[in-house]
């Protein structure tokens, strides 16, 4: 297991600070489901840079990691959708709850491919969720150009996501020290491009 440094502490305390911001000023005058998703969102984020800070990469061998990692892209995507497109609110719901539970019956019932394939499924369809929502809604103009970064960052998001999940799996698409070097980077960029997103929007 890579050891984490410095510097990686100072990424993810930085993501953990624009997590928390978004929490408390991003959230602001919405639904009670999208408010409740978004923050759910970003309080997973927020608790997992923080456990990350003080424990190191040894909580990524734990397969809950697989789970949690899960609930990011699941809860962000329902908030966007709840939010934008509110006649799929309870359609949406029903996917991320089934999601969910089958990537937990995953984790504990499943092996080999017939694990990762629930996960690619769940990951994919949140993450291109994520992605193509807000750049679609920008381009139409019926959201600011801004929120195009919350696409941005769901594509960040959906390359993590689908790193630690295919790692944990045992199916990694690239060596662990390789992923777990770029993997605070990519949480701030991802954080980021949903701050700065959200706020234009």
């Amino acid at each position: 297991m890579k050891k984490m440094t410095v510097l990686d502490r100072v990424l993810l305390l930085i993501t953990g600070l624009l997590a928390a911001y978004q929490i408390v000023v991003g959230v602001n005058g919405l639904g009670t489901l999208t408010t409740w998703a978004y923050t759910v969102a970003f309080g997973v984020l927020l608790v997992a840079g923080l456990l990350l800070i003080i424990l190191g990469f040894e909580p990524l061998e734990n397969p809950i990691v697989v789970i949690v990692s899960t609930i990011i892209p699941l809860s962000l995507s329902l908030g966007l959708v709840s939010q934008h497109l509110p006649q799929w609110g309870t359609a949406y719901l029903i996917f991320v709850i089934v999601g969910f539970l089958l990537v937990v019956y995953s984790r504990y019932k499943m092996e080999g491919t017939m694990a990762v394939f629930p996960l690619a499924i769940v990951h994919g369809i949140a993450g291109m969720t994520i992605f193509l929502l807000p750049i679609i809604l920008s381009m139409k103009g019926v959201a600011p150009g801004g929120f195009a970064w919350v696409g941005i960052g769901g594509a960040l998001i959906g390359v993590g996501g689908l790193l630690l999940a295919f790692l944990k799996a045992g199916k990694p698409i690239l060596p662990q020290k390789t992923i777990l070097t770029v993997l605070p980077a990519l949480l701030l960029l991802m954080t980021a491009a949903f701050v700065a997103g959200f706020a234009a929007g």
